[in-house]
């Protein structure tokens, strides 16, 4: 006789602008296989476009503020329950939030990104795991530089003002405090291969565990 679903195992992986975490989801996500969803913070910033694009441009997008928290929230916990969301989809050049959403499927692991993740209490509280990926600013600052270049639509000018403006401020504030509420710590991110083996290693104990109570409850 089948029991209430096994609940699945929800990691929440933060860092500043350009440490890597992606790089870090990636290997989780290799480990998990096909049983792995993904939320990022990145596709629930609010839409902006009853604003004009001058006006969008000035918009702290680094402050809690700027995210649909609401909404994120709502999806994490409809993964947990096993149910599919519809994630939006976010137009970095526009700062609009772009037409259609993309289906997520439940998965027995939900792997959440973005660099707010830690800064709010409802968040946290959802998180089995909660990672930290810590590397040094100016790392992170030619990383953001090369990618808003290359993926954005941004010039060398834009991407330094907005750094200067916001993003420095704001990880100050409430990215880099936010580490303290990690579980782990993982310096120099993807390039740190004996932290991420520890990590894959938890998880991979960790969904044969959830597993197995899934399989004895059947």
């Amino acid at each position: 006789m089948s029991g209430a679903p096994v609940a699945p195992l929800v990691i929440g992986v933060v860092g500043g602008s350009g440490s890597g975490k992606t790089t870090v989801v990636r290997a989780i996500q290799e480990e998990a296989g096909p049983e792995s969803a993904l939320l990022d913070q990145d596709a629930y910033y609010l839409d902006l476009a009853h604003l004009t694009l001058e006006e969008r441009r000035l918009v702290n997008f680094d402050h809690p503020d700027s995210i649909d928290t609401d909404l994120f929230i709502r999806h994490v916990r409809e993964l947990m329950a096993r149910k599919p969301v519809d994630k939006p989809i976010y137009d970095f050049a526009a700062h609009t939030r772009g037409e259609g959403t993309v289906r997520v499927e439940p998965r027995d692991l939900v792997l959440v990104d973005g660099i707010l993740l830690f800064a709010d209490a409802r968040l946290r509280e959802l998180f089995d795991l909660k990672i930290f990926v810590d590397v040094a600013d100016d790392v992170r600052f030619i990383r953001r530089l090369r990618r808003d270049l290359a993926e954005r639509d941004r010039t060398v000018e834009n991407v330094i003002d907005q750094y200067l403006r916001t993003v420095r401020p704001m990880h100050l504030e409430f990215v880099e405090p936010s580490k303290r509420h990690a579980d782990i710590i993982l310096p120099e991110g993807g390039q740190n291969r004996v932290g991420i083996e520890m990590i894959l290693s938890h998880v991979r104990r960790e969904l044969e565990r959830r597993r197995s109570g899934k399989a004895a409850a059947s």
